[in-house]
């Protein structure tokens, strides 16, 4: 879908995707929301750390730590994982000088991906056993 879509790394909607999909269905569907939620968080405060300079290895640990604590208070913790991945280890490792326009589309990207790990988690409500068994 990232390739249809011609999103820039694509590969970043897989990474996503990945981590948003749980041991049960149930469980991805519980927590897509929350998650979505947390991509927000980070990418926003990605994009802020980077447009006050708050750039490079060095950053890293506290803008993950940051993230947790936000989406402990906005009752995403579950998220914490998507949030710290897109705030430190994609907008925060990025220093270009559009922090805000490249924080969007990581979002995006990272947005379809868990979206995916969630609409895939649905399958088996659709899948019906077979009665003639």
């Amino acid at each position: 879908m990232a390739q249809v879509l011609k999103l820039d790394y694509p590969v970043f909607a897989l990474i996503a995707a990945v981590i948003g999909t749980d041991l049960t269905p149930a469980q991805s569907r519980e927590l897509g929301l929350r998650r979505l939620i947390a991509t927000v968080v980070g990418a926003v405060l990605g994009a802020a750390g980077t447009s006050l300079g708050f750039v490079g290895v060095w950053a890293v640990g506290p803008s993950i730590l940051i993230a947790m604590i936000i989406c402990q208070v906005v009752g995403a913790s579950e998220g914490a994982k998507v949030a710290g991945y897109i705030c430190a280890l994609i907008v925060l490792l990025d220093e270009s000088t559009q922090p805000w326009h490249y924080a969007f589309f990581r979002m995006v990207e990272t947005a379809l991906g868990v979206s995916v790990a969630w609409s895939i988690s649905y399958v088996p409500k659709l899948l019906r056993p077979d009665d003639d068994g």
